[in-house]
């Protein structure tokens, strides 16, 4: 192979690289625990957006369980835009072993 095509095909899968990295950060999915007591929206970049906890949920004493609450509804939210990532970038990231990306 030419070395200039082989330039010219690493720069464009560089910019749809940065393209579909762009793109992650309006991929949204919300995670939620103890029956929708507590939500968590997280983005493609692996963000948390917005936590959301019902009234109901915060009492002081339950501060341990509202703790392990927000981490399951984040857990679930991460869950579900890696499943978003895999759909839209899973031809683009097969074999390149990318570092917290299903399948890859």
């Amino acid at each position: 192979m030419n070395p200039l095509d082989l330039m010219k095909n690493l720069q464009q899968v560089q910019q749809t690289m940065q393209q579909m990295q762009e793109k992650m950060q309006f991929v949204v999915a919300e995670g939620s625990a103890g029956g929708d007591l507590v939500k968590v929206q997280v983005n493609g970049l692996m963000e948390v957006q917005q936590v959301t906890l019902a009234p109901e949920c915060v009492d002081p004493r339950d501060i341990p369980m509202l703790a392990d609450l927000i981490r399951l509804a984040t857990n679930d939210a991460l869950i579900k835009v890696k499943e978003k990532m895999k759909g839209e970038l899973g031809p683009l990231a097969q074999g390149l072993n990318l570092p917290g990306f299903p399948g890859a």
